[in-house]
């Protein structure tokens, strides 16, 4: 199969089932609001047993529950263990929202399953003299602090999402890694309910490893620079340089397909790159699967 002349190979992606807190970040100024957006979301690092989280969307003030520039990000953990989710969650909250000036955190959930309640492991950084008020319809904890004050809604939900939906994009040349990915990669800001929180990842990764204490690690098959030394093991097809990664994670089974079919879209419009694969696990690991071939 061919789409704008690239070769779309016949494969697919594994996914996986998630817990996702969909929230509503705001601040005084655009400028706060970018940096405590990306810093809250990155580390993606679900791999090792924490949070993968991303931007779905920056918001104009007549979009945000206070009338304040604001982005809404999606936090996923791929394990059951509820507790852990709320202290890593707490983290990215903590030294990523809290700490710069005028930010306040609203829940955004569709479709919650559930609620995670704030004050235990944010709230209570007020060390005891934290208060609830109703503020724009909203139960909201004000957390004092030294530039007054941080104010997070008591309650966010939760729901289940889909993550690790992904697309290889092999190139000839390294133009086409940053400016076929970067193409894609603002074709998929504009589906709405997904992320992508790796942005461009230039490595992807394999279950299987020497040295389990440091997790998953390179997929080694597919690394352009060992395509000599592997031989016949090597999987890099003829005249490939580089295969970047497109990682994606959404709300829906629906908008992950939506969303990789933009992303594929994009690139293949692009001379250097040669084709298009994604990552799986034989079917082995994920919930489900994505066939590119049916993405069309």
């Amino acid at each position: 199969m061919k789409i704008n002349g690239t070769i779309i190979e016949d494969t697919f992606c594994e996914t996986f089932k998630g817990k996702c807190v969909r929230a509503i970040v705001t601040a005084h100024d655009k400028r706060t609001v970018k940096r405590a957006a990306y810093d809250a979301t990155s580390t993606p690092a679900a791999v090792i047993g924490r949070l993968e989280s991303g931007v779905e969307s920056f918001l104009d003030p007549d979009m945000t529950p206070d009338s304040r520039h604001g982005a809404i990000l999606q936090f996923y953990f791929a394990l059951d263990n509820m507790e852990k989710f709320e202290v890593e969650l707490s983290y990215r909250i903590r030294q990523d929202i809290l700490v710069k000036p005028f930010t306040s955190l609203f829940d955004a959930s569709l479709e919650a399953e559930g609620y995670i309640d704030m004050m235990k492991h944010v709230g209570h950084c007020g060390d005891g003299y934290e208060w609830i008020e109703t503020i724009h319809g909203r139960e909201m904890i004000i957390v004092p602090i030294a530039v007054p004050d941080f104010k997070i809604e008591a309650r966010l939900g939760y729901q289940t999402g889909i993550m690790g939906a992904n697309f290889w994009y092999m190139c000839k040349d390294k133009e086409s890694v940053l400016e076929a990915g970067k193409s894609a990669i603002e074709a998929i800001s504009r589906v709405d309910k997904v992320i992508t929180p790796f942005d461009i990842c230039s490595a992807p990764s394999k279950p299987e490893t020497k040295y389990p204490w440091i997790g998953p690690t390179t997929n080694h098959p597919y690394c352009p620079s060992l395509k000599t030394r592997l031989g016949k093991e090597s999987k890099v097809p003829d005249g490939v340089k580089y295969i970047p990664e497109i990682v994606i994670n959404g709300l829906s089974r629906k908008k992950v397909i939506e969303a990789l079919r933009v992303g594929v879209n994009a690139v293949s419009e692009f001379d250097g790159v040669i084709r298009v694969s994604a990552g799986n696990y034989e079917g082995k690991l994920g919930d489900d699967k994505i066939f590119l071939h049916e993405i069309f």
